[in-house]
């Protein structure tokens, strides 16, 4: 992506993705099913969110990375619809983040060699933490599909939920559909579980068009800067 335009396309719409999930699992602090998991959790969302900095703080000359997080309405957000979706019961929550680290990982892959050295170098280091990220989401869809006949059920159930939202990973990066297909079948193999067929597929993220989870989401985030505009600590 050589022209700055696309850089900073590219910037917002990474940067919006991380920013939106990161808020999402942060919601599972002190809530998680289990210590070991609730702290897992949290350190994702850290991660998420130091790579929704990053490339906010980039995007554009005159706004900054608080700016472009607490001050935007919902149409000018262009995360992925998946990123939004509520987090559900565990399971709803490991199959939104294990079909959207699967994504990540091809894209940090890509973008990693792209020929901005920002974005690059952004993609470089969060690469390392999606290969994480998708180490823990996936060991839960194996030990969740594989596990008891309520567990079973619940990621199921899970899958289907999430899987509405899986062609729009693809809509602005067609190319790294076939390596996650591939990823992604190769996991739930293992798990037992079939891929979803949910003939109907949303879009319109990327363009501002949202669901309505995600006012819901901006207005907890955002309240305080809105409320008390200026002020620091």
């Amino acid at each position: 992506m050589p022209e700055d335009g696309s850089r900073m396309t590219e910037a917002l719409n990474c940067g919006d993705d991380n920013l939106v999930i990161a808020q999402r699992l942060a919601e599972w602090v002190s809530r998680g099913p289990d210590l070991e998991t609730d702290i897992a959790l949290g350190n994702i969302a850290l991660d998420h969110l130091g790579v929704a900095r990053a490339l906010l703080g980039n995007v554009e000359e005159g706004r900054t990375e608080d700016e472009l997080a607490m001050l935007r309405s919902e149409r000018e957000f262009t995360n992925l619809l998946i990123c939004e979706q509520p987090n559900g019961d565990f399971a709803q929550t490991i199959a939104r983040q294990f079909l959207f680290d699967a994504y990540q990982l091809g894209l940090w892959e890509k973008l990693s060699r792209d020929s901005d050295e920002i974005l690059a170098g952004v993609a470089a280091k969060a690469l390392l933490e999606a290969r994480y990220h998708f180490r823990f989401s996936s060991s839960w869809v194996i030990r969740l599909g594989d596990g008891t006949h309520e567990s079973r059920q619940r990621m199921e159930a899970g899958l289907s939920h999430m899987w509405r939202f899986v062609d729009e990973l693809f809509e602005k990066h067609p190319d790294l559909r076939p390596k996650w297909d591939r990823r992604v079948d190769d996991m739930l193999n293992e798990a037992t579980l079939s891929r979803p067929k949910d003939s109907f597929q949303r879009g319109g993220g990327r363009d501002g068009f949202h669901t309505e989870h995600l006012g819901h989401l901006l207005a907890e985030m955002q309240w305080v800067a809105r409320a008390y505009p200026g002020a620091s600590w």
